[in-house]
């Protein structure tokens, strides 16, 4: 699956890389193949596709601002002696609650030993003890399998894959760069590249496969550990362009986000429970225990359900109250060897760790829903692919086992080697230009940004009201009323229009920054609009409670509803 060969990594300096901002702004209108996203996903699949390939790598930001990087615990794999990719496999889909497909985790866990060693050749600097791979345990894995680097796994990943990609002469990275929409042939309806607003221009970009890999959605809700980019870009295209989307009512809400009034959300990584800290209330007590026998090393779900529960019971304001994490049962070389990125953050908010416990409460985290995908990446669109967060593989199910995700990102990313049948076409000429045709426009929507602003402040706040950790039906329909009238209100905003109404023959070229970054805000309202109304509409459908989906007046799990909840267009079934 890892063909390529590589020289030895070793140590390299920033300096050797080419400069993700250094783009020319005369860049070819044919690609073979385009990438949207640029988190661990991304960069493997463009380090996985054919050298003879000219691939455009397109982020929304800087290269190294997707959620990959805040990856803290580490990549799950079953290669120690005691473990067996059979163990792997049965740990996760117990935590997926009937809903993995075993297929896909079959071959999750099989191929997991070859992405560690892929890792190692590219450099990948995991820890060790006594010469061979260190490996820690957390919730829910019934052996010590999770790598890790410290607690900076996904930066540790995600840095040695950017300048693995930096290398690479077939591959032109446009940073800062968003797409606003998938292009389809008209009679075939066939994936055939992206409209693209890049440095002041709208420009149509033509390949032949466009590959989404821009992460999940955490945005949508009030309390997330994910970046500011994680805003269900690639599934809110996707759905619009008519692609299925499955399982989009399955959120995993992390239980140990950091809980301090105007800090971020910042994780403290399961690895930390792993290694031996306890969850308390405010009298010191380790409830968790009250709500699963395995206490705070339950599955995710449960445990943020027990912290939500618990604070219902016992906080005056449970909206704003927290539990605490303490770390002074671990001793403490082991927590500067560990944990050195949480020590330093917490430090930064006046936190000593060595001496007092961590405040923490629940907040999104990552999506196990997406754009539905076969074992080769394939959406339902013929020549769009969705990899890593973006995609529903099928192997997290309802609920994703802790580090499963960037093993995903590596495993299934791998497939895209295999491309080449699928691709086909006339290679695009490299030397084709779009700025000839360029059209210049003004552009400028300021008097419709109080609404964008509003909605961006009121839309986070309900999504985390009606379809955070417990849900009802009452709350889920008002929150569809009320985001169905948002999306009403902004399809008749001027910029929706312009937005909506871009056609192939529209490349454009704005005076000013001005109307870009109001576009820019636009397009990802837009998004958040919609990837919010499918998992409202989706959590409305699911009358039982499953993994990351709790419905209060729902509480059990039901065998009938052991299926899948799709989504093509208005319509939702199983």
């Amino acid at each position: 699956m890892y063909p390529w060969k590589l020289n030895k990594f070793g140590a390299y300096l920033e300096k050797t890389l080419k400069s993700p901002d250094d783009s020319s702004s005369n860049i070819p209108s044919h690609f073979d193949i385009i990438v949207v996203g640029s988190g661990a996903a991304g960069l493997y699949a463009t380090l996985s596709l054919a050298e003879r390939y000219r691939v455009a790598l397109v982020t929304k930001g800087k290269l190294r601002t997707g959620s990959s990087k805040w990856a803290q615990g580490g990549i799950a794999a079953a290669i120690a002696d005691d473990d067996s990719p059979q163990l792997h496999l049965e740990d996760t889909l117990k935590a997926g609650v009937g809903l993995c497909d075993r297929a896909a985790v079959e071959f999750l866990v099989s191929y997991a030993p070859e992405a560690i060693a892929s890792l190692l050749e590219l450099g990948v600097a995991f820890d060790r003890k006594n010469n061979k791979l260190a490996t820690t345990l957390e919730a829910a894995h019934s052996r010590s399998r999770v790598l890790h680097s410290q607690d900076t796994t996904g930066r540790a990943i995600v840095d040695i894959l950017t300048a693995r990609v930096s290398e690479r002469p077939n591959i032109e990275i446009l940073s800062q760069a968003f797409a606003l929409s998938l292009w389809q042939n008209p009679q075939t309806h066939h994936c055939q590249g992206i409209s693209l607003l890049y440095q002041n221009q709208i420009r149509w970009l033509r390949a032949n496969a466009v590959i989404l890999a821009t992460g999940g959605g955490g945005q949508i809700f009030a309390k997330t550990t994910n970046p500011s980019v994680s805003t269900g870009d690639g599934v809110a295209l996707a759905w619009r362009a008519g692609a299925a989307v499955r399982d989009l009512e399955f959120v995993q809400f992390h239980p140990t986000a950091l809980s301090q009034p105007g800090v971020p959300h910042f994780l403290i990584s399961e690895a930390v429970r792993g290694e031996g800290a306890h969850l308390v209330d405010e009298s010191g007590r380790r409830f968790a225990f009250d709500y699963h026998p395995q206490g705070e090393l339950a599955p995710r779900d449960v445990v943020s359900r027990a912290i939500f529960n618990h604070l219902e019971k016992t906080a005056s304001d449970p909206a704003t109250a927290n539990v605490y994490l303490d770390l002074r049962a671990i001793a403490p070389d082991r927590v500067r060897y560990r944990f050195p990125n949480i020590i330093e953050k917490c430090q930064q908010w006046g936190i000593d760790v060595f001496s007092q416990p961590i405040p923490v409460a629940p907040a999104a985290h990552y999506w196990m829903g997406g754009v539905a995908v076969d074992l080769m990446n394939a959406t339902s669109i013929p020549g769009l692919y969705a990899i890593g967060e973006t995609a529903s593989t099928g192997v997290h199910g309802a609920n994703r086992l802790a580090s499963n995700s960037l093993l995903e990102c590596i495993v299934f990313a791998a497939q895209l080697q295999k491309l080449d049948s699928r691709v086909g076409g006339a290679h695009p000429q490299a030397d084709s230009r779009v700025g000839e045709y360029l059209r210049v426009e003004t552009g400028d929507w300021s008097g419709e940004i109080e609404f964008l602003e509003l909605v961006r402040e009121k839309l986070p706040a309900l999504m985390w009201h009606s379809a955070g950790i417990c849900r009802t039906q009452e709350l889920l329909e008002e929150a569809i009323g009320q985001v169905v009238r948002w999306r009403s209100e902004f399809a008749d905003l001027e910029i929706g229009k312009y937005i909506f109404n871009l056609s192939a023959t529209d490349n454009i070229q704005f005076e000013s920054d001005i109307a870009s970054k109001q576009l820019k805000m636009a397009a990802e309202t837009m998004n958040l609009l919609d990837i919010g109304y499918l998992i409202l509409k989706s959590a409305a459908f699911r009358t039982e409670s499953r993994g990351g989906h709790y419905r209060k007046d729902y509480p059990e799990t039901a065998a009938a509803w052991e299926v899948h909840t799709v989504v093509e267009g208005d319509r939702i079934g199983l």
